[in-house]
């Protein structure tokens, strides 16, 4: 099996459980707080590796426990991790999140190390994108970056996913040109595309519009509406696996994981898209980051 690069963000999560989200000027008491691995990049690599992919990454973390911690637990399911690299002076990526006794989060996150992964970087581990099949990226890391990395992976012939999280206000379209999977959630399609969406006849409309800017698919998950795909001609509906939602931390990026571990191994998109939402429903049934996401046997 061919091996899939993810390139993107390292953060240690500081998930803090609250009854409710805390609104404008209000204090709050917190029931508990937890310090799980996550960050979108390293999510994605610790799933595709938890799910039996094999996976490298590139992204950098500081020199500090936080960076161990989740360097730690990416080779703990044999993600290759030559291309992480530690940066002196600089704190690993951080990220504050609030979750809800309804199992919704919001989160904000401190970039660190992650505003830190450049071209140079990419050229330092360049054998990474040579020996993929599938590069894997998300916004968490400079979008220079991720332009300069998507350019050359499709001058090499691999098959570039990005997960447009967190989404962009009027980006420069360019970046999906010559992409093979944009994988937009229903917040980030409708930031992407500047409208409000409020059912699923606009959503497809909108992951029509997105398409057309030059990527061959938009696959966009829709939380409990399930999921669409469009290829340019063609627009199907996924349905929602049931399941209980405790916390949707992580949930996409677990979808995301599926999808490319399914492609990879030679599934169609629709088979993919099914692996991914059964994983991403396991996802949503735990607390925390990568402490959710299931291994192959739990799906299967």
């Amino acid at each position: 099996m061919s091996k899939i690069l993810v390139v993107g963000s390292l953060n240690l999560d500081y998930v803090i459980e609250v009854e409710n989200m805390p609104k404008a000027g209000e204090t709050i008491f917190g029931k508990s707080l937890k310090k799980i691995p996550g960050g979108k990049g390293a999510n994605q690599a610790y799933s595709i590796g938890k799910l039996g992919g094999d996976v490298a990454m590139i992204g950098a973390v500081g020199d500090d426990d936080a960076g161990q911690i989740l360097l730690n637990n990416l080779k703990s399911v044999n993600v290759d991790t030559s291309g992480i690299e530690i940066v002196n002076d600089n704190v690993t990526g951080q990220a504050y999140i609030y979750v809800d006794d309804n199992g919704q989060n919001c989160i904000t996150v401190i970039s660190g190390a992650n505003a830190v992964v450049d071209r140079d970087m990419i050229d330092r581990n360049m054998e990474l994108i040579d020996d993929a099949e599938y590069v894997v990226m998300q916004l968490e890391v400079p979008i220079d970056t991720v332009k300069y990395v998507k350019d050359i992976a499709i001058s090499k012939g691999k098959k570039v996913i990005i997960d447009p999280a967190p989404a962009i206000k009027n980006p420069d379209t360019n970046l999906w040109r010559g992409c093979y999977i944009i994988k937009p959630n229903e917040l980030e399609l409708a930031t992407l595309t500047g409208k409000k969406l409020n059912n699923i006849e606009e959503y497809k409309k909108a992951a029509i519009e997105l398409q057309k800017t030059g990527a061959d698919f938009v696959i966009s998950t829709l939380g409990g509406d399930g999921a669409i795909a469009y290829d340019g001609e063609n627009i199907k509906n996924f349905d929602c696996k049931k399941t209980t939602v405790v916390d949707t931390t992580a949930a996409g990026d677990t979808f995301t994981a599926g999808l490319v571990i399914g492609l990879n191994e030679g599934k169609s998109i629709e088979e993919a898209i099914n692996f991914g939402q059964s994983a991403a429903a396991i996802t949503v049934s735990r607390k925390g980051a990568q402490t959710s996401i299931p291994s192959r046997d739990e799906i299967q």
